[in-house]
């Protein structure tokens, strides 16, 4: 993808480099793809790398932050633009972004068993973490 900024999280674009030098798995046992979407301020695209689990053919990610009180910044930008780019291996597709809502808890749940670090990362903070369903668009 041409002019694409990659995440300005030094160990986020780690992960970004070599998700692009293995074709996808970066960390063998973990299911990560990459998330590009468009910058709310900027009107960028933006890159970054995320963990992910599978509900039927939709993706599943947690706006996690890490247990940060702010959501971010990939979570915020498809709020405003839900029309985003997704790379899992080597395909590479688009999605419309939507955050989770009746179906949350289940899907949190979900997220939890595939990173258990969410359980902990939503004990530091107040705010509930958003799930988020990227739904692929028809070819």
């Amino acid at each position: 993808m041409r002019n694409v900024h990659d995440s300005p999280n030094a160990w986020v674009a780690e992960h970004i480099r070599r998700f692009e030098e293995t074709g996808g798995r970066p960390r063998p046992g973990v299911n990560d793809l990459l998330l590009t979407t468009r910058g709310r301020k900027t009107g960028e695209l933006r890159r970054t790398a995320l963990v992910y689990a599978r509900d039927s053919v939709r993706y599943v990610l947690a706006a996690s932050n890490r247990g940060s009180d702010h959501h971010p910044a990939w979570y915020l930008n498809l709020l405003d633009n839900p029309d985003v780019t997704v790379q899992v291996g080597t395909e590479t597709f688009t999605a419309y972004a939507r955050p989770a809502a009746d179906e949350r808890p289940q899907l949190w749940r979900l997220m939890v068993s595939v990173m258990p670090e969410y359980a902990a990362y939503q004990q530091r903070t107040t705010k509930e973490i958003p799930v988020v369903l990227l739904e692929p668009v028809p070819k």
